[in-house]
């Protein structure tokens, strides 16, 4: 197995997450305390979980998790869910299953790191950049023109991480039948599918619609429970799913027993969860509005279509990695420059930065940041 690289978001993390005084980079939703969610519980559900056996758990997932995540699909039944460690373990067992040597893949850039950092590791990848002048659209035809014959596997990532963009229906609709023309997995991130505004539009999971399409979701962000540790992948393609379970017997081998009651109950309330996370999407978006029309001359702000983070541009003489440094280090207020999404597999945008509007307590680190601008501006 090759040395992989140093996963540049997490060595940032690392380094600020938990130092900052204002997180306001986080990609998750608002977190609940074990509290509070033992409180949106049934009698029953309290007791399977204060009464669970503290022994090993099925490799699968618990078969009444699986099939409360099938219900959150259309076209999906238990025995096409395949829980994990989180969502990077699935990423990760997804591509060392469906590609190998000789495979080529094909993954969107910007993206989140080991979706390219993976299948580099395997094979011949080729990114296609969304387009920052499209609203971050993706353009198929530059994926058809990206189509080897050995191509065995599209990444795909919406609502989209950094940029919070989702992908019109008639392109959706237009890469799935490219790939099934050619008999090529689809791999779709769709850890934000359900959270953004309310008003927002989400495309349907690409395990639902596509034969080949692999729905990659976790409990971390729309819910904001990346605590449970508790992912999953959906797929009609119960080869590939036997083969990514036998993958996980050298990784976690099974979950966390705990926290699959815990998603249970998560997800049987998902709907007043989902409810919640959007509302305070609702009101954290129009703030952050406010702010980038009080400062056109160092921002470029296009308002997120999903998810809870954006991608704004920084037009000051610095730079947006300087931006973000000074910003941290004085102020103790924290983004993703466009850095951490470099991309080894052609150019991105580096004038951008990452920032968060899915948690509450927006207003303190708005405050701060807003202090940070007035004073570096020239009198």
């Amino acid at each position: 197995m090759p040395t992989l690289p140093d996963f540049r978001l997490e060595t940032h993390f690392e380094k600020w997450e938990f130092k900052a005084r204002y997180h306001m980079t986080a990609s998750d939703a608002e977190s609940l305390s074990l509290r509070d969610l033992l409180a949106m519980a049934t009698p029953q559900e309290r007791e399977s979980f204060e009464g669970m056996w503290l022994g090993y758990t099925e490799t699968y997932g618990a078969p009444d998790l699986r099939e409360t995540i099938a219900t959150t699909y259309q076209r999906q039944t238990a025995d096409d869910v395949l829980c994990f460690a989180g969502a990077s373990e699935g990423i990760f067992a997804a591509n060392n299953v469906i590609l190998d040597q000789d495979s080529h893949a094909i993954v969107v850039t910007p993206n989140y790191q080991s979706h390219e950092t993976l299948p580099l590791a395997i094979c011949d990848a080729t990114g296609v950049p969304l387009d920052p002048d499209d609203n971050w659209s993706l353009d198929i035809d530059r994926i058809k023109a990206a189509i080897r014959p050995n191509t065995r596997l599209v990444t795909i990532n919406f609502p989209h991480n950094p940029t919070g963009a989702i992908l019109p229906l008639d392109r959706y609709l237009a890469l799935v039948d490219l790939c099934r023309t050619h008999g090529i997995y689809i791999l779709h991130d769709e850890i934000f599918n359900g959270l953004g505004p309310s008003d927002a539009t989400h495309l349907p999971f690409v395990a639902d619609i596509y034969e080949r399409g692999l729905s990659l979701g976790v409990m971390s962000k729309s819910y904001g429970l990346p605590g449970l540790r508790i992912g999953w992948i959906a797929c009609q393609d119960h080869e590939v799913l036997s083969k990514m379970e036998r993958m996980k017997h050298y990784l976690s081998i099974c979950n966390s027993g705990p926290s699959e009651r815990l998603a249970q109950i998560a997800l049987t309330h998902r709907a007043a969860l989902l409810q919640r996370n959007c509302q305070i999407v609702d009101e954290n978006l129009p703030k952050w509005d406010a702010f980038f029309a009080r400062h056109p001359d160092l921002f470029d702000w296009h308002r997120p279509d999903g998810a809870c983070m954006g991608f704004p541009r920084y037009k000051g003489p610095e730079g947006a990695q300087e931006f973000c440094r000074a910003l941290v280090e004085d102020s103790g207020v924290l983004f993703l420059p466009s850095a951490i999404y470099s991309s080894d597999l052609g150019p991105t945008p580096t004038d951008r930065f990452r920032l968060g509007f899915g948690r509450k307590g927006l207003d303190e680190g708005l405050a701060a940041l807003e202090a940070h601008v007035m004073k570096s501006k020239p009198n």
